[in-house]
């Protein structure tokens, strides 16, 4: 019977470190701010938004929602990215996404500086991730990351990743690669999935599809990360067949209350640093 990653509670541990430290930053008069734009009225998003508040508040991070309907028109989106790019005194721009259609999503990211991008978004901030320099990584990603390293010690590791996305997929096998882990990515596209699932010590599911992963195509003693969010008959479940992979696997995150609550954490993590660089 696996181990269940409790990601709630290592994210209240990690977040008695971000305390500290913004603690030590307010006595040298510096206070860590964070403002989120939200945009339309999608409840998902509102959720989101509510709980990285609610983080920011119990870190002692200086956090402001600024919401609009899903009429505001992309310049003016653009223009208040602008203006918060030139307030020396913010720390963090976070975009919630998506957006709606009419708005692109890739020039909204562009346009916030990758100083204060603190979602890692920005193609400077992932390029510098690809090249193993020090930067602000994508959250979901360098929470996983944090997670997987509470179990293991990763050198030499073979991780799968299945998904491709841009937020989690691709980057998520960057940063364990640029810690000596050896990494396979699986997709759509893929022959066989099962075949490749595994061979995994580590593997990690970012589709978005309801029980994709079943017990069969886990290797005894893996590690499995689920990043899926799927809403079936009213309750939230993942991409892993949870009560059947978890009689296999050596460790195993819930859903909800694995990887979502470290990837708040480490977007506040991203914002102490950056009020860290003042």
């Amino acid at each position: 019977m696996a181990v269940v990653i409790d990601g709630k509670q290592i994210a209240v541990s990690y977040r008695e470190t971000l305390k500290e430290r913004v603690s030590a930053l307010r006595a040298r008069g510096i206070v860590p701010k964070l403002k989120v734009i939200l945009i339309g009225d999608d409840p998902a998003s509102h959720s989101y938004v509510r709980g990285k508040e609610r983080a920011a508040a119990d870190i002692g991070i200086d956090s402001q929602v600024i919401r609009f309907d899903d009429t505001i028109s992309e310049r003016e989106v653009l223009e208040l990215i602008d203006s918060m790019n030139a307030d020396d005194a913010l720390h963090g721009i976070l975009v919630q996404l998506p957006l709606p259609k009419h708005i692109d999503e890739n020039r909204v990211i562009m346009r916030i500086s990758p100083d204060k991008d603190v979602d890692g978004f920005h193609p400077t901030n992932v390029g510098k991730m690809m090249l193993g320099l020090e930067t602000l990584l994508p959250c979901t990603p360098h929470g996983i990351l944090h997670l997987v390293k509470t179990q293991t010690d990763l050198v030499g590791k073979h991780v799968v990743v299945v998904g491709r996305s841009q937020i989690v997929g691709k980057p998520v096998g960057m940063l364990f690669l640029n810690e000596s882990a050896t990494v396979t990515y699986c997709h759509s596209k893929t022959n066989d999935l099962g075949s490749m699932t595994r061979q995994a010590d580590i593997l990690i599911v970012a589709v978005g599809r309801a029980g994709l992963v079943t017990a069969d195509m886990v290797k005894p003693g893996a590690i499995v990360i689920d990043v899926g969010v799927n809403r079936v008959d009213g309750r939230l479940v993942g991409d892993v067949d949870f009560e059947g992979v978890r009689d296999v696997a050596s460790a195993i995150t819930p859903v909800p209350g694995g990887v979502g609550p470290m990837t708040i954490t480490m977007l506040m993590h991203n914002t102490v640093e950056v009020a860290s660089r003042g």
